[in-house]
């Protein structure tokens, strides 16, 4: 990637540069049969709607906190590289209560209500597709996103050396801290951009947002996620590997 590259965001620009039409995200959620594969120009179209509803519908400006109640799923992905394009910090699992914003997925609602600000619901369900009946006091994400632009641009320039991204015990990273440890773990585990790396980890610690986003972006590689890897048989998990040629792996 560009070794100009700030932020999480700037990771994304530079591997659409690079080639649209690969995959970069193909999620599995074992406890559904759930299967999605998105290219990075498919993803990259996803957070720049997300990002426009984030600054445009929802009024989110740098510095705000986004308190992200959401496991690892591709939809998580797209919502970390939306806060990273508006320049919000995207705090994984935190307070709502101490959030302007909370995006929840269906089993958190009732803990994301004591947000103050605006509050997002994601069903999670297959397809990204909406909620059957939608949750009171929340805004059904597959409802607002469709209509949103294809284009992103931020009002003001999102800078590098702002909070971007939080998580349990470790504080808080700038944008530019998650690029370089980003860097630096696809360089430990010599990640290379036809690296596709399996991550069966949560969304909770550096290490799964790590391997299941941010260092095989940063190699220019891609990712296999996997939700509720745990109900995978050995063999089966071993045929994935194969299919999906997965040439490292995490959890």
């Amino acid at each position: 990637m560009n070794a100009t590259d700030r932020t999480p965001a700037d990771l994304l620009r530079s591997a659409l540069a690079a080639d649209p039409s690969r995959p970069l995200v193909t999620f599995y959620d074992d406890a559904t049969g759930e299967r999605v594969e998105l290219s990075v120009a498919t993803l990259a179209n996803w957070v720049a709607k997300t990002a426009n509803l984030l600054q445009g519908d929802l009024s989110v400006e740098p510095g705000d906190r986004v308190a992200l109640l959401l496991p690892a799923h591709w939809q998580t992905a797209v919502w970390l590289l939306a806060c990273s394009s508006v320049g919000v910090l995207a705090d994984m699992g935190g307070d709502p209560a101490a959030a302007d914003l909370v995006v929840t997925g269906p089993d958190t609602l009732e803990e994301a209500r004591a947000c103050r600000g605006e509050r997002v619901a994601l069903s999670l369900r297959p397809l990204g597709v909406r909620f059957p009946e939608p949750p009171s006091g929340f805004a059904d994400y597959a409802v607002e996103v469709p209509g949103q632009g294809d284009r992103f641009a931020p009002f003001a320039p999102v800078d590098p050396g702002g909070p971007a991204l939080a998580f349990a015990g470790a504080g808080e990273l700038t944008a530019a801290q998650v690029v370089e440890r980003a860097r630096a773990d696809a360089a430990t585990r010599e990640y290379t951009p036809v690296s596709r790396v399996l991550s069966g980890l949560p969304f909770d610690s550096w290490d799964g947002l790590s391997a299941g986003l941010f260092a095989p972006l940063a190699a220019g590689g891609s990712v296999v996620l996997c939700r509720h890897l745990d109900r995978l048989a050995p063999e089966a998990l071993e045929q994935r590997r194969e299919s999906e040629r997965v040439t490292a792996t995490a959890g």
